[in-house]
């Protein structure tokens, strides 16, 4: 920390603040015409200029980009300094004389009427006064590099390569936006917004955002979703050994910085669809793989993301960066789901471990945890149609019934399977612990599609933060959250935005919405879009519809009631004495504190069986305010009189929800 003062004013700031930012926490006021908080500063307009006195004399610099490293006494109007501003700004005035912002700058310094005539003056409202603002959002923010400057001195412009269009300028309007004169434009939009725009202006912001604040957040311009990993592990949360523990001592061998430093490309736009400011959408180049058809050869492997680090990773016990690349690639090149991979894997090297499984069962694969070779060898037998790997590449659920229909099991080996095979309604879980987040239990076994987090992310709201502590908060949470993502998927824009950067200014909200101030976006992108005004309240009600219109949808294959929505105990608590006694001390405070229960004297498995007794009834508790919340009976289906609210209930509709109905409805 430094001490310094600005106009005779005395502040602490942080050593490398700039000069500009420190006048600001004062409320002085410094004039900026090509500074963006968004883009790095480089002082091309000189506006900024001040005096500052270091002990050593006094010198002119730029305060936008002028780091503080020392004491410092400043002077923002000094005599020289305001001289100074006023030559630039006559200047800017001769060459841009209709330039508004321009034109009240100078007035505020009483210039006018510049003395002389520039040669190359343009009468322009919107011309370009060099700036560099698109330069630095089309580099920075998008990271294209597609337009810059050209020419010196007075023949100084902006240009895109040899002066003609680009073809790789997809029209972002990442440099529009940020214009200050509306001297660059979107000419043509072949979406056709009914109000471009109101599109633009929260586009921009979402965009300013990123830029400013994802670094020190989420950080997934630099490592997409793998910043994750060492998040997860940190919280108990990163699932190892298929979803016994949450944590693992060389987890740090997966996290982001591994794959940032040493695999990563850097520096290239990388999102999902051209133009996205997040970029979170990773790749490794040149990577040259080890095993499968293609050993030997040099290729582009398209992540990881988290999912893919925790599921073909810790959860399988394996640790190796490499490992995670190549299955990485192979299962994409396979068509083979890698979170799906992973748990299915993870069941299996589980099954190996307590005798369901052996050598002879697997065509010599010795499924353990951590064994790479019998890992990658299984996943290239599910990609040829080989081997074990059929039987792995048929899922969690269809395993559970072809072992126990096939080899000779007894009933606690079958419940076992049932309680360590991580899916529900078929889908394999994703790579998140659940055990102490009641919330996130329900985001997977309440979800229509299966046990996937697109529905409702809740784990930080519910166990970390404590957000969401009663069954009908999290009820709410449990409504509101998959309605959302829904609408994303319903209106084809990312969710990312919406909670994984958040403003500063974030207000507090009993709204279980993770920011509000995003959500007032979403509306005004689709009212911007469809030139159909909508709130909130409408947004989600569109969802509603969908939703349940999908749980119809469940019903008619003859799934959906609440038999469905079970999850296995692994995934709400700890299935072995093993899991049980790693997080003794967490278990056994709950026994006594939650239920009261008087442990004394209680063996390990007396404790589990009845923490298991509590928390499958906890679950049973939670289905119940979930349905009540989203108007459903008791048995998981929608209520006639919720679809006549929704305005959905055809004939067809009707008589397909009636034959689930345990009593008439009226």
């Amino acid at each position: 920390m430094i001490d310094i003062t600005i106009d005779n004013k005395k502040i602490t700031v942080e050593e490398g603040t700039t000069i500009l930012d420190a006048a600001r926490k004062l409320n002085i006021s410094i004039p900026t015409l090509c500074y963006r908080p968004t883009v790095e500063a480089y002082g091309a307009c000189r506006l900024c200029v001040v005096d500052i006195n270091d002990g050593k004399g006094t010198r002119m610099v730029t305060s936008c980009n002028y780091p503080i490293k020392s004491t410092l006494d400043i002077n923002t109007k000094s005599t020289r300094v305001l001289k100074t501003r006023t030559m630039l700004l006559e200047l800017m005035l001769s060459r841009w004389p209709n330039v508004n912002f321009i034109k009240r700058f100078a007035a505020q310094y009483g210039v006018t009427k510049p003395r002389f005539t520039h040669p190359r003056v343009d009468y322009s409202t919107n011309a370009c006064i060099l700036c560099g603002l698109c330069v630095s959002a089309c580099s920075e923010i998008m990271w294209e590099d597609i337009i810059g400057f050209a020419g010196r001195g007075e023949d100084r412009r902006v240009v895109m390569p040899f002066e003609k269009h680009y073809d790789p300028c997809i029209g972002c309007s990442a440099c529009a936006n940020i214009c200050p004169t509306g001297a660059i434009r979107l000419v043509d939009d072949p979406n056709h917004p009914a109000d471009p725009q109101r599109i633009a202006r929260y586009g921009t912001r979402v965009s300013n955002e990123v830029a400013l604040l994802d670094h020190e957040q989420c950080r997934m311009r630099e490592v997409g979703t793998a910043h994750l990993t060492e998040i997860m592990n940190d919280y108990d949360l990163l699932p190892t050994c298929n979803y016994k523990f949450g944590s693992h001592a060389n987890a740090g061998q997966l996290a982001s910085n591994v794959f940032y430093d040493n695999f990563f490309t850097k520096g290239v736009p990388d999102g999902c669809w051209l133009g996205c400011s997040m970029a979170c959408a990773k790749a490794v180049e040149n990577y040259q793989l080890k095993t499968g058809p293609y050993r030997g050869q040099k290729v582009l492997v398209d992540g990881p993301e988290y999912e893919t680090v925790a599921g073909c990773g810790a959860n399988i016990g394996i640790f190796n960066p490499e490992f995670v690349l190549e299955c990485n690639f192979y299962c994409d090149t396979y068509g083979i789901d890698t979170i799906s991979f992973g748990t299915a894997t993870a069941f299996t090297m589980e099954c190996y471990e307590n005798g369901i499984l052996n050598k002879n069962r697997t065509g010599g694969l010795e499924l353990y945890f951590g064994n790479e070779q019998a890992a990658m060898e299984l996943l290239h037998q599910m990609g040829s149609g080989k081997g074990f790997g059929v039987i792995v590449g048929q899922g969690i659920r269809r395993m559970k019934t072809y072992f126990a229909g096939t080899y000779d099991l007894n009933p606690e080996q079958i419940r076992f399977m049932q309680d360590i095979g991580m899916e529900c309604k078929g889908l394999e879980y994703s790579e998140y612990v659940t055990k102490e987040s009641l919330a996130m239990q329900g985001g997977y076994g309440l979800a229509l599609k299966g046990a996937q987090h697109d529905e409702a992310w809740l784990i930080f709201m519910d166990m970390v933060n404590n957000q969401i502590p009663s069954f009908a908060d999290k009820a709410e949470a449990l409504h509101y959250f998959p309605m959302f993502r829904t609408w994303f998927g319903l209106v084809g824009l990312c969710k990312l935005p919406w909670n994984d950067i958040e403003p500063a200014d974030n207000a507090e909200t009993d709204e279980p919405a993770k920011v509000p101030k995003h959500v007032e976006g979403y509306v005004n992108y689709f009212s911007g879009m469809t030139g159909r005004e909508i709130d909130k309240k409408e947004l989600i009600l569109m969802s509603e519809r969908v939703y349940n219109f999908q749980r119809v949808f469940n019903f008619r294959l003859g799934f959906g009631t609440r038999e469905h929505d079970r999850i296995p105990y692994r995934s709400a608590g700890p299935v072995t004495d093993e899991e049980y006694e790693s997080r003794a001390e967490r278990y056994d405070k709950q026994l006594l504190e939650k239920w009261h229960w008087d442990i004394k004297g209680k063996s390990t498995s007396q404790k589990r069986e009845y923490l298991r007794k509590m928390r499958e009834k906890d679950y049973q508790s939670l289905c119940d305010a979930v349905y009540k919340r989203r108007g459903w009976d008791e048995n998981g289906v929608p209520t006639i009189a919720k679809i006549r609210e929704l305005k959905i209930d055809f004939p067809d509709v009707v008589a397909i929800l009636e034959k689930y109905y345990r009593k008439k409805p009226d």
